[in-house]
């Protein structure tokens, strides 16, 4: 299912998808009971950072699900979806029946990419389809499910582009689910999505090398303002805004699981120092690193549970 990449002691355990033997790669389908089977709880329980999507139904049951300091509560008919490089882990496992769709990004053609949002990492991470399009998402899982098991009954390289297009079905359904999630940015004029688009997947390349705004604006093309005016109408917030809170979930990612010290966390980020950094976290956080990190391990209610500037 999945191959785990040795981290350096105190890091985040990061989790590279691994095609199991036999089967194409790039995407996998199993049951929650057969995820129960092959993979130990311990593992799934403790914090991780997949490099690849998980999108997870529950069909019976009730699960929790953490993705990035917010506690889910899924039940019959929810949808999660998280993304890679999202900290995740599950809950009990063993009071849900449900299914668990794994991909590659690259698996999807872009064009499927792109309508889907799929890199879409600050979308929400649960949706609650009803009705028809809960029927129709039901229907393209059971169908890509039935594939990926049909190993065997078409060439491998047929087998492939049918779980490609099964597979592009489903995440087109499940990025428009037909809930009040959807709407989020819906109403955007065109140009300022391509530009708040852009803007999103540079600072989640540069977030580590650069917190200005001008430093973006220059590298993409644009003015500052126009930036700001774009970020503010998807995210509802301007563009320094969203730098920052950027910065400050992976702070908090590697303090809540991790061991790394204040100063190893600020030069990971691009500060220069942990004086620097830690005045900045207080700023947005509202509180110290070191007390972060306690309240969090301790399970303090307010910092564990999502709220405030956990992400962009």
């Amino acid at each position: 299912m999945v191959k785990n990449r040795q981290e350096g002691e105190g890091e985040i355990r990061e989790v590279a998808f691994s095609a199991p033997a036999g089967r194409p790669a790039g995407v996998e389908v199993m049951t929650l009971a057969e995820l129960r089977g092959r993979a130990a709880a311990c593992r799934l329980s403790t914090p991780h950072r997949p490099g690849f999507h998980h999108l997870l139904t529950v069909d019976r049951g009730r699960l929790v699900h953490s993705v990035d300091f917010r506690e889910h509560v899924l039940a019959p008919g929810d949808l999660l979806w998280s993304r890679p490089g999202q900290v995740q882990h599950f809950g009990d496992l063993t009071g849900a029946e449900g299914r668990l769709v794994l991909f590659e990004s690259g698996f999807l053609d872009p064009a499927t990419a792109a309508a889907a949002r799929i890199e879409d990492w600050y979308g929400p991470a649960v949706r609650h389809p009803e009705g028809a399009a809960a029927r129709a998402l039901d229907e393209a899982l059971g169908q890509l499910h039935r594939e990926f098991a049909a190993l065997g009954g078409l060439p491998l390289e047929v087998h492939l582009e049918v779980l490609r297009h099964l597979l592009a079905v489903l995440v087109l359904r499940a990025a428009y689910p037909g809930g009040a999630a959807d709407g989020a940015g819906g109403a955007e004029n065109c140009e300022a999505s391509e530009t708040y688009l852009r803007f999103r997947d540079a600072v989640e390349r540069e977030f580590t090398r650069s917190r200005r705004v001008g430093d973006y604006a220059r590298s993409l093309g644009y003015a500052p303002r126009t930036l700001s005016r774009a970020t503010e109408a998807a995210a509802g917030v301007g563009a320094k805004e969203f730098i920052d809170r950027r910065v400050v979930l992976e702070a908090k990612r590697l303090l809540a699981h991790g061991d790394q010290p204040a100063a190893r966390i600020a030069d990971r980020l691009g500060f220069a120092d942990a004086t620097n950094f830690s005045k900045f976290f207080q700023r947005q956080a509202g509180t110290t690193p070191i007390a972060f990190r306690a309240a969090v391990r301790g399970g303090s209610p307010g910092l564990s549970d999502g709220s405030g500037s956990d992400g962009p």
